[in-house]
């Protein structure tokens, strides 16, 4: 009876697949405009994150209740204090045996999803993003210091490649069907489409190309107003009334506040990355880390006045910020950066986006307080400080300025802070990176030895090597091949720039078509003794092993059309040439194979 009830279940399964597949042939997307089609999927897919947001965060709300609410109700301000980190402590371990019983694999978060569109054709697997969901709302409502915007973000990309799989789309598709699933995601938590698309765009896809700009926006906007619908218009951040931004100020102050937040963005990082090494080397059990780490959280939190202990909803209250005094408002930056640094490296799951636009905003008033303090005939404006910064430390730590510029300028609505969003954007992103290579995006990646340039176009870059696109044909000439030889091998050969290369295959230089050119019309009597050695210019050539990317790279650099390839292994041994058009047509025989 088992074996002819798993029998029938087997026919119905296929007898539903093949159904499914006519159906899907006779819909035939193909047939339809390929635009229209992605932009109703857009819609369809923000309408389920917005949705999908919305769960999430009953989710947190069920864990506040149960971690902090309920225990707490009949305590006292001491047995509070006191019972708060070890709670803290079994959230993190909840979340962490969550993850590890569950054996999924490392990720789940906005690097992960980079990688899944570089490099697995935007495939995000649903089960594994499921578990990590749950266990950041664990995290978050226990009082772990994280992020909501990753865990929805990446819930948003996952169910984005689930309905893009199940239809069929083309990889090319499916991987801006991902992006509309993301962009929902971080507009639907934030209340904030613009931030939320050019998010997905500027950090999950890389590029800002028409076919993915409609199809992003619209989920974008429909994941925010189906969020909305059920959690309300209020702004995560609570904006007081302030004055007008002072245009001395853009020149004088505000680059300062651009520095200061590089170089916290770039200690952010560096501290967000060895706290995971210290807990990966801690001695004793491994469940024991996210214990010390949660009970680190909770007592780090209490030592900010409540200001660091929600209900794991993101709030930053602007005006009570502006009330506090400077020192004790940049301690809790140093504080913040710590307590996620260590919530996420002892084992809870949650994103970095949202702790960071704290970090920024404690960090801007503080710094704008000091100013005030400093210069106390000069009108300097905390708040507008403090919005500024919130961007600033986006753009430095996440190294995301084009997004942390919309985000802030969509929560304040004040073209004013244009100006010094930009300036404070840029600065903080040049300077972070000046400091260390990685933000915490990047450096996830880094840290597994993946080194992307996300994006669909560059990704196809960093994927072909040099070996498969060069030309092992080319044109050569003998060192000792004469003038008129090398004007009759130029005749025979594709590119304008020929290698000079001896009889043992080791390459002497590169003959550039201006200097052949200049020997013809200007040596006079000598052009009938030059050879091709005497015309040989030195040159940066490629290696087989390296990337397209490394290859463009070189010949943008110098204003090559064109450079040799040389192994190394036996000297700088001539392998071929490549061109900017075997690159591209490689890159075109890449991409037709993805579609």
């Amino acid at each position: 009876m088992v074996l002819k009830a798993a029998g029938r279940a087997r026919v119905a399964r296929s007898t539903a697949r093949r159904l499914w597949g006519r159906l899907i042939d006779r819909i035939a997307f193909h047939e339809w405009d390929e635009g229209a089609v992605l932009m109703v999927f857009g819609g369809v897919i923000g309408v389920a994150v917005g949705l999908g947001v919305v769960g999430f965060y009953r989710l947190v709300d069920l864990a506040y209740q149960g971690f902090a609410v309920i225990p707490m109700r009949r305590l006292g301000t001491f047995e509070n204090a006191f019972y708060r980190p070890l709670l803290t402590a079994a959230g993190l371990w909840v979340a962490w045996a969550l993850v590890r019983h569950s054996h999924i694999p490392d990720g789940q978060n906005v690097p992960d999803v980079q990688l899944a569109v570089a490099k697995r054709g935007g495939d995000v697997p649903v089960r594994p993003v499921a578990v990590r969901t749950v266990a950041s709302a664990v995290t978050l409502g226990s009082g772990g210091s994280a992020g909501s915007e990753g865990p929805v973000a990446v819930l948003g990309a996952a169910l984005g490649s689930v309905l893009g799989k199940l239809f069929r789309f083309p990889t090319r598709n499916l991987k801006i069907l991902v992006g509309c699933g993301a962009a929902a995601g971080i507009s639907g938590a934030f209340n904030a489409p613009f931030a939320g698309a050019f998010f997905a765009l500027e950090e999950v896809l890389g590029t800002f190309s028409v076919g993915a700009f409609s199809p992003v926006v619209i989920a974008s906007v429909l994941g925010s107003v189906t969020a909305r619908a059920f959690l309300g218009d209020e702004s995560v951040v609570r904006v007081p009334a302030y004055d007008a931004v002072e245009s001395w100020a853009l020149v004088l102050l505000y680059p300062l506040l651009g520095i200061a937040c590089g170089a916290v963005g770039a200690f952010y990082s560096r501290v967000y990355f060895q706290s995971a090494r210290w807990f990966s080397q801690l001695p004793g059990p491994t469940w024991l880390r996210p214990v010390v780490g949660g009970a680190l959280v909770g007592a780090l939190a209490l030592t900010a006045s409540g200001l660091l202990a929600g209900d794991g909803h993101l709030h930053i209250p602007m005006d009570q910020l502006a009330r506090l005094s400077w020192y004790f408002l940049l301690f809790v930056t140093l504080v913040k950066i710590i307590m996620t640094a260590v919530t996420l490296g002892a084992g809870g799951s949650g994103g970095v986006f949202t702790p960071t636009l704290l970090v920024g905003a404690t960090l801007g008033t503080g710094l704008g307080l000091l100013l005030q303090l400093a210069l106390p005939n000069v009108a300097v404006n905390p708040v507008a400080f403090g919005l500024v910064g919130m961007a600033g430390l986006v753009s430095g730590a996440n190294r995301a300025p084009i997004t942390a510029i919309f985000m802030v300028f969509e929560i304040t609505d004040d073209y004013g802070l244009v100006l010094p969003l930009m300036i404070v954007s840029v600065l903080a992103y040049a300077v972070s990176r000046k400091l260390t290579p990685h933000g915490l995006y990047d450096g996830w990646l880094a840290a597994r030895n993946e080194t992307l340039a996300h994006g669909a176009d560059r990704a196809l870059m960093e994927r072909i090597l040099v070996a498969q696109a060069l030309d092992r044909e080319a044109v050569t000439v003998l060192p000792e091949a004469t003038l008129a030889e090398v004007v009759a091998a130029t005749g025979r050969a594709r590119q304008m720039d020929l290698p000079v290369v001896d009889e043992g295959r080791v390459l002497l230089g590169v003959i550039h078509y201006p200097d052949l050119r200049a020997a013809l019309m200007d040596r006079g009597e000598l052009a009938g003794v030059l050879v091709a050695a005497d015309l040989a210019e030195p040159i940066e050539a490629a290696q087989p092993e390296q990337t397209l990317r490394d290859a463009l790279r070189t010949m943008n650099a110098r204003a090559y059309d064109a450079i040799p390839v040389v192994t190394t292994a036996g000297g700088d041994s001539y392998v071929g040439m490549i061109s900017r058009a075997d690159l591209l047509a490689a890159y075109e025989r890449e991409l037709l194979e993805e579609v």
